[in-house]
Protein backbone atom coordinates (compact mmCIF):
# COMPACT_ATOMS: atom_id res chain seq x y z
CA UNK A 1 0.00 0.00 0.00
CA UNK A 2 3.09 2.33 0.88
CA UNK A 3 4.04 2.56 -2.86
CA UNK A 4 0.35 3.64 -3.73
CA UNK A 5 -0.05 6.33 -1.40
CA UNK A 6 1.62 8.79 -4.05
CA UNK A 7 -1.89 7.86 -5.90
CA UNK A 8 -3.76 9.72 -3.64
CA UNK A 9 -5.23 12.94 -3.40
CA UNK A 10 -4.34 15.57 -0.19
CA UNK A 11 -7.54 14.72 0.85
CA UNK A 12 -7.24 11.04 0.71
CA UNK A 13 -3.94 11.40 2.08
CA UNK A 14 -5.63 13.92 4.99
CA UNK A 15 -8.31 11.27 5.52
CA UNK A 16 -6.23 7.95 6.03
CA UNK A 17 -3.41 9.55 8.56
CA UNK A 18 -6.51 11.00 10.58
CA UNK A 19 -8.10 7.61 10.50
CA UNK A 20 -4.38 5.80 11.34
CA UNK A 21 -4.74 3.96 8.12
CA UNK A 22 -1.23 5.16 6.78
CA UNK A 23 0.52 7.63 8.74
CA UNK A 24 2.63 10.66 7.64
CA UNK A 25 6.02 9.00 7.68
CA UNK A 26 4.79 6.56 5.25
CA UNK A 27 3.44 9.20 3.07
CA UNK A 28 6.31 11.19 2.75
CA UNK A 29 8.42 8.51 2.18
CA UNK A 30 6.46 7.38 -0.80
CA UNK A 31 6.55 11.03 -2.19
CA UNK A 32 10.00 11.10 -1.95
CA UNK A 33 11.20 7.85 -3.66
CA UNK A 34 8.32 8.85 -6.27
CA UNK A 35 10.57 11.68 -6.77
CA UNK A 36 13.60 9.88 -7.06
CA UNK A 37 11.69 7.67 -9.21
CA UNK A 38 10.93 10.32 -11.89
CA UNK A 39 12.07 13.66 -11.66
CA UNK A 40 15.25 12.74 -13.64
CA UNK A 41 12.82 12.81 -16.93
CA UNK A 42 10.78 15.98 -15.96
CA UNK A 43 13.00 17.92 -14.02
CA UNK A 44 9.95 19.52 -11.98
CA UNK A 45 11.47 19.43 -8.13
CA UNK A 46 14.64 21.63 -7.45
CA UNK A 47 15.18 21.14 -4.59
CA UNK A 48 13.85 18.15 -1.79
CA UNK A 49 13.46 18.80 1.93
CA UNK A 50 14.19 15.42 2.89
CA UNK A 51 15.67 15.65 6.35
CA UNK A 52 12.88 18.38 7.73
CA UNK A 53 10.16 16.98 5.51
CA UNK A 54 10.73 13.37 7.80
CA UNK A 55 11.53 15.17 10.96
CA UNK A 56 7.82 16.98 10.28
CA UNK A 57 5.87 13.65 9.50
CA UNK A 58 7.79 12.17 12.67
CA UNK A 59 5.89 15.11 14.49
CA UNK A 60 2.57 15.06 12.74
CA UNK A 61 2.35 11.17 14.19
CA UNK A 62 2.83 11.98 17.34
CA UNK A 63 0.20 14.51 17.50
CA UNK A 64 -3.47 14.14 16.65
CA UNK A 65 -4.72 16.26 13.98
CA UNK A 66 -4.04 20.07 13.41
CA UNK A 67 -5.64 20.81 10.13
CA UNK A 68 -7.10 19.49 7.35
CA UNK A 69 -4.17 19.13 5.47
CA UNK A 70 -2.17 17.27 8.86
CA UNK A 71 0.72 14.93 7.81
CA UNK A 72 0.19 15.69 4.01
CA UNK A 73 3.44 16.75 2.02
CA UNK A 74 3.24 19.85 -0.13
CA UNK A 75 5.68 21.17 -2.61
CA UNK A 76 6.28 25.06 -3.57
CA UNK A 77 7.00 26.97 -6.10
CA UNK A 78 10.87 28.52 -5.84
CA UNK A 79 9.60 32.24 -5.91
CA UNK A 80 7.37 31.38 -2.58
CA UNK A 81 9.32 31.94 0.49
CA UNK A 82 9.77 29.27 2.64
CA UNK A 83 12.57 29.38 5.29
CA UNK A 84 15.33 26.29 5.10
CA UNK A 85 15.36 26.73 1.50
CA UNK A 86 16.51 30.04 -0.99
CA UNK A 87 13.79 31.63 -2.96
CA UNK A 88 15.73 31.74 -5.90
CA UNK A 89 13.13 32.79 -8.67
CA UNK A 90 15.17 30.95 -10.93
CA UNK A 91 18.16 32.94 -11.28
CA UNK A 92 21.63 31.88 -10.38
CA UNK A 93 22.48 35.23 -8.50
CA UNK A 94 19.99 34.12 -6.33
CA UNK A 95 20.71 30.50 -5.10
CA UNK A 96 21.62 31.51 -1.48
CA UNK A 97 18.78 33.64 -1.24
CA UNK A 98 17.30 32.62 2.09
CA UNK A 99 14.14 34.29 3.25
CA UNK A 100 14.48 35.69 7.15
CA UNK A 101 10.04 34.07 7.87
CA UNK A 102 7.31 32.03 5.37
CA UNK A 103 5.49 33.75 2.80
CA UNK A 104 1.22 34.13 4.14
CA UNK A 105 0.94 31.03 1.99
CA UNK A 106 2.96 28.69 3.50
CA UNK A 107 2.59 29.67 6.60
CA UNK A 108 -1.08 28.88 6.33
CA UNK A 109 -0.45 25.37 4.90
CA UNK A 110 1.93 24.63 7.65
CA UNK A 111 -0.54 25.64 10.46
CA UNK A 112 -3.43 23.29 8.55
CA UNK A 113 -0.93 20.93 8.93
CA UNK A 114 0.67 20.12 6.06
CA UNK A 115 4.57 20.03 5.46
CA UNK A 116 6.89 21.14 3.35
CA UNK A 117 8.33 18.51 0.65
CA UNK A 118 10.46 20.11 -1.85
CA UNK A 119 10.40 23.24 -3.67
CA UNK A 120 9.70 23.11 -7.75
CA UNK A 121 11.21 25.23 -10.82
CA UNK A 122 9.97 28.39 -12.69
CA UNK A 123 11.33 30.45 -15.42
CA UNK A 124 13.49 33.63 -14.73
CA UNK A 125 11.27 35.96 -12.22
CA UNK A 126 8.59 33.81 -13.31
CA UNK A 127 8.12 35.68 -16.82
CA UNK A 128 7.37 32.67 -19.49
CA UNK A 129 4.86 30.70 -19.67
CA UNK A 130 7.71 28.24 -20.43
CA UNK A 131 9.60 26.42 -17.39
CA UNK A 132 13.58 26.77 -18.05
CA UNK A 133 16.26 28.63 -16.44
CA UNK A 134 20.33 28.65 -16.45
CA UNK A 135 20.18 27.51 -12.67
CA UNK A 136 17.89 25.05 -12.57
CA UNK A 137 17.15 23.77 -16.39
CA UNK A 138 14.35 22.87 -18.10
CA UNK A 139 11.04 21.16 -16.95
CA UNK A 140 9.28 18.75 -19.21
CA UNK A 141 5.55 18.57 -20.18
CA UNK A 142 4.29 15.23 -18.73
CA UNK A 143 2.56 13.98 -21.92
CA UNK A 144 5.16 14.58 -24.47
CA UNK A 145 8.75 16.22 -23.43
CA UNK A 146 9.50 17.83 -26.87
CA UNK A 147 6.82 20.28 -25.84
CA UNK A 148 6.70 23.10 -22.93
CA UNK A 149 4.81 22.00 -18.90
CA UNK A 150 3.76 26.12 -19.22
CA UNK A 151 4.77 28.81 -16.70
CA UNK A 152 5.54 30.31 -14.63
CA UNK A 153 4.40 27.07 -12.26
CA UNK A 154 5.59 24.53 -14.51
CA UNK A 155 7.38 22.54 -12.06
CA UNK A 156 4.64 22.75 -9.71
CA UNK A 157 2.05 21.19 -12.24
CA UNK A 158 4.87 18.27 -13.20
CA UNK A 159 5.58 17.24 -9.71
CA UNK A 160 1.31 17.07 -8.55
CA UNK A 161 0.84 15.69 -12.22
CA UNK A 162 3.07 12.69 -12.40
CA UNK A 163 2.43 12.03 -8.16
CA UNK A 164 5.41 13.45 -6.72
CA UNK A 165 2.96 15.72 -4.68
CA UNK A 166 -0.19 15.78 -3.78
CA UNK A 167 -0.89 18.96 -3.56
CA UNK A 168 1.48 22.68 -4.19
CA UNK A 169 1.54 26.09 -4.42
CA UNK A 170 1.82 28.59 -7.20
CA UNK A 171 1.12 32.45 -8.05
CA UNK A 172 -0.61 34.20 -11.41
CA UNK A 173 0.41 37.03 -12.97
CA UNK A 174 -0.42 35.94 -16.44
CA UNK A 175 -1.71 32.34 -16.33
CA UNK A 176 1.16 30.93 -14.27
CA UNK A 177 -0.91 28.73 -12.00
CA UNK A 178 -3.27 28.00 -15.10
CA UNK A 179 -0.87 27.19 -18.18
CA UNK A 180 0.60 24.76 -16.59
CA UNK A 181 -2.37 22.94 -14.70
CA UNK A 182 -3.49 23.66 -18.75
CA UNK A 183 -0.26 21.70 -20.14
CA UNK A 184 -0.17 18.84 -17.71
CA UNK A 185 -3.67 17.62 -16.88
CA UNK A 186 -4.25 19.09 -13.23
CA UNK A 187 -6.55 21.23 -11.27
CA UNK A 188 -5.70 24.76 -10.56
CA UNK A 189 -7.41 27.91 -8.68
CA UNK A 190 -6.98 31.34 -9.65
CA UNK A 191 -8.74 33.36 -6.96
CA UNK A 192 -10.05 36.60 -6.95
CA UNK A 193 -7.33 39.81 -6.13
CA UNK A 194 -7.17 39.77 -2.40
CA UNK A 195 -7.98 36.81 -1.83
CA UNK A 196 -4.85 34.77 -0.97
CA UNK A 197 -2.77 37.36 0.27
CA UNK A 198 0.56 37.46 -1.11
CA UNK A 199 4.12 39.28 0.97
CA UNK A 200 7.78 38.34 0.44
CA UNK A 201 9.96 38.88 3.02
CA UNK A 202 13.55 39.50 0.54
CA UNK A 203 13.36 42.61 -1.52
CA UNK A 204 11.95 44.11 -3.22
CA UNK A 205 8.96 43.40 -0.67
CA UNK A 206 6.73 45.93 -2.05
CA UNK A 207 5.62 44.19 -5.73
CA UNK A 208 5.07 46.75 -8.66
CA UNK A 209 1.64 48.62 -10.47
CA UNK A 210 1.66 44.93 -12.44
CA UNK A 211 2.09 43.02 -9.18
CA UNK A 212 -0.38 44.78 -7.04
CA UNK A 213 -3.22 44.86 -9.85
CA UNK A 214 -3.09 41.59 -11.45
CA UNK A 215 -0.38 39.34 -8.86
CA UNK A 216 -2.13 36.37 -6.74
CA UNK A 217 -1.04 33.15 -4.92
CA UNK A 218 -3.38 29.99 -5.09
CA UNK A 219 -3.29 26.21 -4.84
CA UNK A 220 -2.80 23.51 -7.88
CA UNK A 221 -3.94 19.49 -6.72
CA UNK A 222 -5.43 17.26 -8.87
CA UNK A 223 -8.63 17.00 -7.47
CA UNK A 224 -11.05 20.04 -7.24
CA UNK A 225 -11.74 19.18 -3.55
CA UNK A 226 -8.25 19.78 -2.85
CA UNK A 227 -8.62 23.45 -4.13
CA UNK A 228 -12.16 23.99 -2.17
CA UNK A 229 -10.20 22.77 0.88
CA UNK A 230 -6.92 24.86 -0.11
CA UNK A 231 -9.00 28.01 -0.76
CA UNK A 232 -10.36 28.01 2.93
CA UNK A 233 -6.61 27.73 4.69
CA UNK A 234 -5.05 29.83 2.58
CA UNK A 235 -7.59 32.86 2.43
CA UNK A 236 -7.98 35.59 4.15
CA UNK A 237 -6.21 39.28 5.55
CA UNK A 238 -2.87 39.63 6.72
CA UNK A 239 -1.35 42.63 7.78
CA UNK A 240 1.78 41.73 5.42
CA UNK A 241 -0.47 42.24 2.32
CA UNK A 242 -2.91 45.49 2.83
CA UNK A 243 -4.56 44.58 -0.26
CA UNK A 244 -5.94 41.16 1.19
CA UNK A 245 -9.27 41.19 1.86
CA UNK A 246 -11.37 38.81 4.60
CA UNK A 247 -14.28 37.67 2.46
CA UNK A 248 -16.82 35.16 2.79
CA UNK A 249 -16.07 32.05 0.60
CA UNK A 250 -19.93 31.05 -0.21
CA UNK A 251 -22.26 33.75 -1.57
CA UNK A 252 -26.12 33.56 -2.81
CA UNK A 253 -27.54 31.01 -4.92
CA UNK A 254 -27.48 32.36 -8.26
CA UNK A 255 -30.58 33.13 -9.83
CA UNK A 256 -30.18 30.73 -12.79
CA UNK A 257 -28.18 28.30 -13.11
CA UNK A 258 -26.01 29.25 -16.84
CA UNK A 259 -23.00 28.41 -17.78
CA UNK A 260 -21.88 30.64 -21.10
CA UNK A 261 -19.52 28.30 -23.08
CA UNK A 262 -17.44 30.92 -25.26
CA UNK A 263 -16.00 29.10 -28.13
CA UNK A 264 -14.82 32.03 -30.20
CA UNK A 265 -12.25 34.61 -29.42
CA UNK A 266 -11.05 37.49 -30.86
CA UNK A 267 -7.54 37.20 -33.02
CA UNK A 268 -8.22 33.87 -34.35
CA UNK A 269 -9.67 30.44 -34.33
CA UNK A 270 -9.92 28.40 -31.11
CA UNK A 271 -7.59 24.79 -32.04
CA UNK A 272 -10.12 22.14 -32.63
CA UNK A 273 -8.72 20.44 -30.09
CA UNK A 274 -9.63 22.71 -27.35
CA UNK A 275 -12.78 23.49 -28.83
CA UNK A 276 -13.62 20.03 -28.18
CA UNK A 277 -12.97 20.40 -24.73
CA UNK A 278 -15.23 23.09 -24.33
CA UNK A 279 -17.94 21.22 -25.78
CA UNK A 280 -17.56 18.15 -23.50
CA UNK A 281 -17.33 20.25 -20.54
CA UNK A 282 -20.88 21.93 -21.46
CA UNK A 283 -22.59 18.63 -22.00
CA UNK A 284 -20.80 17.56 -18.57
CA UNK A 285 -22.56 20.84 -16.88
CA UNK A 286 -26.06 19.93 -19.06
CA UNK A 287 -26.13 16.87 -17.14
CA UNK A 288 -25.31 18.11 -13.87
CA UNK A 289 -28.30 20.72 -14.23
CA UNK A 290 -26.67 24.16 -15.24
CA UNK A 291 -28.59 25.80 -18.46
CA UNK A 292 -25.71 25.91 -21.48
CA UNK A 293 -25.13 28.35 -23.47
CA UNK A 294 -22.91 29.84 -26.16
CA UNK A 295 -22.16 33.54 -25.48
CA UNK A 296 -19.38 36.25 -25.57
CA UNK A 297 -18.52 38.33 -22.65
CA UNK A 298 -17.50 41.46 -22.87
CA UNK A 299 -14.52 43.36 -25.19
CA UNK A 300 -12.41 40.39 -24.75
CA UNK A 301 -9.52 42.29 -26.74
CA UNK A 302 -9.34 45.00 -24.95
CA UNK A 303 -9.08 43.22 -22.19
CA UNK A 304 -5.79 41.54 -23.14
CA UNK A 305 -4.50 44.33 -24.62
CA UNK A 306 -4.98 46.25 -21.07
CA UNK A 307 -2.88 42.91 -19.65
CA UNK A 308 -0.08 43.87 -21.89
CA UNK A 309 -0.10 47.18 -21.60
CA UNK A 310 0.11 46.79 -17.51
CA UNK A 311 2.61 44.61 -17.94
CA UNK A 312 4.95 46.69 -19.43
CA UNK A 313 4.55 49.60 -17.42
CA UNK A 314 6.22 47.71 -14.82
CA UNK A 315 9.15 46.05 -17.63
CA UNK A 316 9.59 49.14 -18.73
CA UNK A 317 11.27 50.52 -15.53
CA UNK A 318 12.60 47.26 -13.99
CA UNK A 319 14.39 45.24 -16.85
CA UNK A 320 17.14 47.81 -16.79
CA UNK A 321 17.49 46.85 -13.18
CA UNK A 322 17.15 43.07 -13.67
CA UNK A 323 18.97 42.63 -17.00
CA UNK A 324 22.23 41.91 -15.77
CA UNK A 325 20.49 38.76 -13.57
CA UNK A 326 18.56 37.01 -16.63
CA UNK A 327 19.92 35.59 -19.48
CA UNK A 328 20.37 37.03 -23.04
CA UNK A 329 16.97 34.81 -24.16
CA UNK A 330 14.89 36.45 -21.21
CA UNK A 331 16.27 40.26 -21.51
CA UNK A 332 15.16 39.51 -25.35
CA UNK A 333 11.86 38.40 -24.89
CA UNK A 334 11.08 40.87 -22.20
CA UNK A 335 12.08 43.63 -25.00
CA UNK A 336 9.92 42.45 -27.69
CA UNK A 337 6.82 42.19 -24.98
CA UNK A 338 7.59 46.20 -24.11
CA UNK A 339 7.76 46.90 -28.11
CA UNK A 340 4.52 44.98 -28.69
CA UNK A 341 2.86 47.47 -25.59
CA UNK A 342 4.66 49.71 -25.06
CA UNK A 343 3.39 52.00 -22.08
CA UNK A 344 2.89 55.22 -24.83
CA UNK A 345 0.20 53.51 -26.39
CA UNK A 346 -2.09 53.47 -23.04
CA UNK A 347 -1.46 55.91 -21.24
CA UNK A 348 -1.73 54.67 -17.20
CA UNK A 349 -4.94 57.04 -16.31
CA UNK A 350 -6.81 55.89 -19.80
CA UNK A 351 -5.58 52.11 -18.51
CA UNK A 352 -7.53 52.60 -14.70
CA UNK A 353 -10.41 53.95 -16.03
CA UNK A 354 -10.81 51.31 -19.11
CA UNK A 355 -10.45 48.55 -15.99
CA UNK A 356 -12.78 50.41 -14.03
CA UNK A 357 -15.29 49.72 -17.09
CA UNK A 358 -14.80 46.49 -18.05
CA UNK A 359 -14.96 45.20 -14.58
CA UNK A 360 -18.49 46.50 -14.16
CA UNK A 361 -19.32 45.35 -17.92
CA UNK A 362 -18.15 41.88 -16.68
CA UNK A 363 -20.36 41.95 -13.47
CA UNK A 364 -23.24 42.37 -14.97
CA UNK A 365 -22.40 39.75 -17.65
CA UNK A 366 -22.05 37.37 -14.81
CA UNK A 367 -25.51 38.09 -13.37
CA UNK A 368 -26.79 35.90 -16.43
CA UNK A 369 -23.92 33.81 -16.67
CA UNK A 370 -22.82 32.90 -13.56
CA UNK A 371 -20.47 30.77 -14.53
CA UNK A 372 -18.13 30.98 -17.94
CA UNK A 373 -15.92 28.51 -19.46
CA UNK A 374 -13.49 28.73 -22.28
CA UNK A 375 -9.97 27.59 -23.41
CA UNK A 376 -7.03 27.93 -20.94
CA UNK A 377 -4.78 27.94 -23.99
CA UNK A 378 -6.52 28.64 -27.06
CA UNK A 379 -4.33 25.52 -28.99
CA UNK A 380 -2.44 22.69 -27.63
CA UNK A 381 1.29 23.68 -25.55
CA UNK A 382 4.04 24.52 -28.34
CA UNK A 383 7.47 23.23 -28.83
CA UNK A 384 10.05 24.23 -25.83
CA UNK A 385 11.20 27.69 -26.59
CA UNK A 386 8.95 28.51 -29.00
CA UNK A 387 8.12 31.65 -27.16
CA UNK A 388 11.80 32.29 -27.62
CA UNK A 389 11.81 32.97 -31.61
CA UNK A 390 12.57 36.70 -32.40
CA UNK A 391 10.06 36.89 -35.11
CA UNK A 392 6.97 35.11 -33.86
CA UNK A 393 7.23 34.08 -30.14
CA UNK A 394 5.23 36.89 -28.75
CA UNK A 395 2.57 36.85 -30.97
CA UNK A 396 2.41 33.61 -29.69
CA UNK A 397 2.57 34.00 -26.86
CA UNK A 398 -0.01 36.35 -26.44
CA UNK A 399 -2.00 34.00 -28.83
CA UNK A 400 -2.18 31.50 -26.49
CA UNK A 401 -3.30 33.18 -23.88
CA UNK A 402 -6.37 34.87 -25.11
CA UNK A 403 -8.61 34.05 -22.56
CA UNK A 404 -6.07 33.97 -19.15
CA UNK A 405 -6.04 37.63 -19.85
CA UNK A 406 -9.73 38.42 -17.70
CA UNK A 407 -8.85 36.76 -14.69
CA UNK A 408 -5.58 39.11 -14.21
CA UNK A 409 -6.56 42.04 -15.32
CA UNK A 410 -10.32 42.18 -13.80
CA UNK A 411 -8.97 40.27 -10.89
CA UNK A 412 -11.37 37.22 -11.32
CA UNK A 413 -11.00 33.92 -10.13
CA UNK A 414 -10.70 30.66 -12.40
CA UNK A 415 -10.40 26.94 -12.09
CA UNK A 416 -8.68 25.16 -14.07
CA UNK A 417 -9.90 21.67 -14.87
CA UNK A 418 -8.77 18.41 -16.64
CA UNK A 419 -11.15 16.56 -19.32
CA UNK A 420 -9.35 14.02 -20.63
CA UNK A 421 -6.88 13.63 -23.30
CA UNK A 422 -6.18 14.32 -26.84
CA UNK A 423 -6.35 12.65 -30.10
CA UNK A 424 -2.62 13.10 -29.88
CA UNK A 425 -2.25 12.31 -26.84
CA UNK A 426 -1.99 15.26 -24.81
CA UNK A 427 -4.14 16.60 -21.64
CA UNK A 428 -7.10 18.81 -22.09
CA UNK A 429 -9.17 20.73 -20.19
CA UNK A 430 -10.92 24.14 -19.76
CA UNK A 431 -10.82 27.27 -17.56
CA UNK A 432 -14.01 27.90 -15.45
CA UNK A 433 -14.53 31.75 -14.42
CA UNK A 434 -16.91 33.15 -11.96
CA UNK A 435 -17.79 36.37 -10.68
CA UNK A 436 -15.31 38.42 -7.60
CA UNK A 437 -15.61 36.32 -4.73
CA UNK A 438 -17.24 33.66 -6.38
CA UNK A 439 -14.66 30.72 -6.46
CA UNK A 440 -17.35 28.89 -4.34
CA UNK A 441 -19.69 28.56 -8.30
CA UNK A 442 -16.06 28.03 -9.99
CA UNK A 443 -15.60 25.33 -8.02
CA UNK A 444 -18.80 23.92 -7.84
CA UNK A 445 -19.29 23.99 -11.86
CA UNK A 446 -15.47 22.01 -12.44
CA UNK A 447 -16.26 19.46 -9.96
CA UNK A 448 -19.30 18.69 -11.67
CA UNK A 449 -17.22 18.73 -14.89
CA UNK A 450 -14.59 16.35 -12.58
CA UNK A 451 -17.61 13.82 -11.45
CA UNK A 452 -18.37 13.40 -15.11
CA UNK A 453 -14.78 13.28 -16.84
CA UNK A 454 -13.04 11.83 -14.63
CA UNK A 455 -9.31 12.86 -13.76
CA UNK A 456 -5.86 11.80 -15.79
CA UNK A 457 -3.27 12.12 -13.26
CA UNK A 458 -1.27 10.98 -11.63
CA UNK A 459 0.87 9.75 -14.45
CA UNK A 460 4.19 8.22 -15.45
CA UNK A 461 5.82 11.00 -17.62
CA UNK A 462 5.24 10.10 -21.19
Amino acid sequence: MVDELWRKSAGELARMIRRRETTSREVVEAHLSRIEEVNGSVNAVTVVLADSARAGADAADATEAVGPFHGVPFTIKENIDCTGSATTQGVPALVDALPPIDSPTVTRMKAAGAIPLARTNLPEFGLRISTDNPLRGRTNNVWDPTLTAGGSSGGEAVSIATGMSPIGLGNDIGGSLRNPAFCNGICSLKPTRGRVPRADSLPPQDPGLSGQLMAVGGPMARRVADLRTALGVLSGYDPRDPGSVPATLEGAAPRRRVAALVTDLPGGPIGDSVLDAIQATGKALSDAGWDVVEADPPELQLVSDLWGYTLSFDLEFTLPLLAEFLSDDANRLLERLIEAFPSSAMPAQLANLERRRLERLWAEFFIDHPVVVGPTWAHDPFPHDADLDPETGVDMTTDRLRFITPGNVLGLPSVCVPTGTTATGLAAGVQIYADKWREDLALEAAEAVEDRLGIITPTDPH
